[in-house]
């Protein structure tokens, strides 16, 4: 027994005297971030129920070289000589997710930096009246029972998917929108893709989500507009046709019950200013708002 505390405690020894305390705790935090992240990317998802086949196939091939059971571990080992090809095939929506999601961190904050105060109040401006024209169209059509699916582009270029409706590139007011989505309009059975406050496109296809814990009440609009948001970053405004009830779709998720006003309040928070809470940037923003504020008096 000595004997083996011995080796255990040189063994820790000649691990303490190897170990870089800079580059390998470096290394080990950048693994174990990334380990985390996956997790949490899979979490609740269709991926979370493929690693647990692919864990349940490992421990199947274990328990075959174990016992000598020849033919499984046979194929069992086909099967994991292509796992790198089979992962990226399947996991393919969840990577691609993932690439986006970093392409997006640091590199592409927000419209205004490089531009004069003046061209951001303006952009920030379009932004917002164009919000409050979708808030009363939005009210209009839940009034009156009309469906609607409408696309906020954001940091991800949607241009395959305005490519596959009709361009419009007109400033987006209620009326518009209204006419757009009426019942008996050409391209209301379509998505409209919003892109710098104006209506870039109507009448586009998305693709329908594979998020099989989506209720079943919820109908083709709904599965798209989860659909777009799991593709891309876009925020997707959704307005049932059948109970007029308003849902915004980002990052895979769907929440329900808006109101106008918190739809206004949603989109402001998620389009026009989410980028710019950086602590950096606090103060000149809250600078602009001050003499905004002080202009109007």
């Amino acid at each position: 027994m000595g004997t083996f505390f011995s080796v255990v405690w040189e063994s820790v020894l000649n691990f303490l005297r190897t170990y870089n305390w800079i580059t390998d705790t470096l290394d080990i935090v950048i693994v174990g971030f990334a380990i985390y992240s996956l997790l949490r990317l899979v979490r609740d998802s269709r991926a979370e129920q493929l690693m647990k086949g692919f864990f349940l196939l490992a421990i199947a091939y274990g328990a075959a070289y174990l016992f000598g059971l020849t033919t499984l571990k046979y194929l069992l080992q086909i099967l994991f000589d292509n796992a790198l090809i089979l992962i990226v095939v399947i996991f393919q929506p969840e990577f691609r997710r993932v690439l986006e999601q970093v392409g997006h961190t640091g590199f592409n904050r927000f419209k205004v930096f490089g531009l004069n105060e003046e061209e951001t109040e303006a952009y920030i401006s379009q932004w917002k009246s164009a919000i409050s024209a979708t808030c009363t169209a939005v009210g209009m059509l839940q009034r009156e029972k009309m469906g609607a699916l409408i696309v906020f582009e954001r940091n991800t270029r949607l241009g395959e998917i305005a490519e596959s409706g009709t361009a419009v590139n007109a400033d987006l007011t209620a009326e518009l929108f209204a006419n757009i989505f009426f019942n008996k309009a050409p391209l209301h059975d379509g998505a409209m893709i919003v892109r710098d406050g104006k209506i870039a496109a109507a009448g586009c296809i998305l693709p329908l989500t594979d998020d099989t814990t989506i209720s079943r009440s919820l109908g083709t609009r709904h599965r798209a507009g989860v659909g777009m948001s799991e593709n891309s970053d876009a925020v997707v405004v959704i307005v049932s046709e059948e109970t007029g009830t308003i849902s915004v779709a980002k990052n895979g998720e769907l929440t329900r019950d808006f109101t106008t006003e918190s739809l206004r309040i949603e989109l402001e928070n998620e389009i026009v200013w989410s980028n710019v809470r950086t602590e950096s940037d606090k103060k000149e923003f809250s600078l602009m708002a001050w003499l905004r504020k002080w202009r109007s008096k």
